[in-house]
């Protein structure tokens, strides 16, 4: 760690985001300084309570939400987690080229989960297996013609609807790809290409060293093509406080692609054997994405909103070679969010209503956490494959990312994140005071959802609950945050447990949040 606090201490800033704007940024100022860092520690504990709803069991015999094995009728469930953060990016002197890693240590790490012995008995703790996780490592150079970009890097774009980099404070995910980009500009805009290694199948080490890629067929190739006008941070801010209007877009198409597959590499067997001839299989799965984002920000406010088309097919949807189905599966996803947030530096309120809507799929359970040997969803279950052999060949329900939160228990802890739904979401935001070196603030919003297909509910109905999340935050300029943070669903006919006749209950969470960041 003596390394690390070095580097921090040379850094005065912090290195690129995810997006493509922002790495294309990351070099090419001859006066940039050497280093970056920017560490950061976060550490939660949440209380949950009644996350279940007084459901009960589904038809498939899962609750809604996890209850203690001790006491299966108890209500309160808490946890805490740590995760520490450290970003580092190294240029050149003339700025041309850097190298960018981020690092996550005990990265949501469990709290209390690794005692040194017998739990009663400890008297220390012992460090995981995975302490250390390497989440980006990549380059960037400014060329004659544009900037290149190579490496395991962050993928963002837009709200993050589709991919989000997972930069935020309450981030828990964030998306990396292994990918090559060029990125240019021209009439006033970037303009960006790359290609993504998604998924490179088994390998076998030959006598050299390296790990040769057995089956090129069986590989996921990406190619994505985006132009877009923006502004960096700290242009838009000055833009605004100058009292101008900054507009922005972007746009992007995205292919994937994947001919042959070897399912045997990843599926969970009981007796693993060497990978054969015999067990590559025909897959033809092609999916297309289509993106569009748009951005105005004014000394009054912001007004921000992203869509996104998915389009895909799979020719051979079984995952057992020699057993083939007769018909493809084919998806057809749509979704989109709108954020506003009006208000003016000299007036402490700021509020907003957002809006946001995905495409759903007719069958049972809203499918976000489904696993490939998972059985048939039954109506009435909160979870289940969209795509059932034989019987539906459709995925049609769009997924926001997990990491583009509107609410703190209905998507974010019961379903996942926002599919088959339709939402409003109200907000109101108060600076209260300002107390020593930090900013007292309080927030409000509300959300009200729909499901899109009354089929998909665990109580055969469209309504599916109203929100109120509270938050009581003070933030100092050095860096350090705590925040509350509180939640109370109220579940409607749609979180009801029909089969069972059964009506869900209030849920409530509580969130205390303390970082440390610089």
């Amino acid at each position: 760690m003596s390394a690390l606090s070095f580097l921090a201490a040379l850094a005065l800033g912090a290195p690129p985001r995810a997006g493509f704007a922002e790495t294309a940024r990351a070099v090419g100022e001859e006066n940039a300084r050497w280093w970056d860092a920017g560490i950061a520690l976060r550490l939660r504990e949440t209380l949950r309570y009644n996350l279940d709803l007084d459901h009960g069991l589904s038809p498939s015999g899962e609750p809604l939400f996890a209850t203690p094995d001790g006491d299966p009728s108890a209500q309160l469930m808490h946890g805490a987690d740590l995760r520490l953060r450290v970003d580092l990016g190294a240029r050149t002197p003339t700025g041309g080229v850097g190298v960018f890693v981020q690092l996550d240590a005990l990265d949501n790490l469990r709290l209390g989960s690794t005692p040194e012995g017998i739990p009663s008995a400890t008297t220390s703790q012992r460090p995981p297996e995975s302490a250390m996780l390497l989440r980006r490592a990549y380059g960037v150079a400014l060329t004659p013609f544009g900037f290149l970009a190579a490496g395991r890097m962050g993928s963002h774009w837009g709200l993050g609807l589709l991919t989000h980099g997972g930069d935020c404070a309450d981030c828990d995910s964030g998306d990396a790809a292994d990918r090559v980009a060029f990125m240019t500009s021209l009439a006033n805009h970037l303009w960006a290409v790359s290609y993504d290694f998604s998924a490179t199948g088994p390998g076998q080490r030959a006598a050299s060293g390296a790990v040769v890629d057995v089956d090129p067929t069986d590989d996921v190739h990406t190619v994505t093509f985006a132009v877009m006008s923006a502004y960096s941070d700290l242009s838009r801010e000055r833009r605004r406080r100058a009292e101008r209007v900054s507009v922005e877009y972007g746009a992007y198409v995205s292919h994937r692609w994947q001919d042959n597959d070897a399912p045997a590499s990843y599926l969970p067997i009981a007796a693993p054997e060497p990978l054969s001839a015999t067990q590559v299989m025909h897959r033809g799965f092609r999916a297309t994405a289509v993106d569009g984002w748009f951005r105005l920000t004014a000394p009054w406010g912001r007004v921000e909103l992203e869509a996104a088309l998915l389009l895909g097919h799979i020719e051979q949807a079984s995952l057992i070679p020699g057993v083939l189905l007769h018909e493809a599966v084919e998806s057809l996803q749509w979704g989109a969010a709108l954020e506003t947030d009006f208000g003016v530096d000299t007036f402490p309120l700021r509020g907003g209503v957002d809006f946001g809507v995905a495409s759903g799929d007719p069958a049972p359970g809203f499918g976000v956490n489904v696993q490939a040997t998972d059985a048939p969803p039954k109506p009435g279950d909160l979870e289940g494959p969209q795509a059932i052999a034989g019987r539906d060949n459709r995925v049609d329900n769009f997924r926001f990312h997990r990491d583009y939160r509107i609410d703190r228990i209905l998507f974010r802890e019961l379903i996942g994140t926002v599919t088959d739904a339709f939402y409003i979401r109200p907000h109101l935001d108060w600076t209260v005071a300002t107390v020593g070196p930090g900013t007292l603030s309080f927030s409000l919003f509300g959300v009200f959802s729909l499901a899109m297909e009354e089929r998909s509910t665990p109580g055969g109905t469209q309504p599916l609950g109203v929100e109120l999340d509270p938050s009581l935050s003070y933030v100092t300029r050095d860096g350090f945050t705590f925040a509350v943070d509180y939640a109370a669903l109220f579940p409607l006919s749609g979180l009801d447990n029909g089969t069972l006749g059964l009506a869900s209950s209030v849920a409530q969470l509580t969130r205390f949040r303390v970082s440390y960041a610089f």
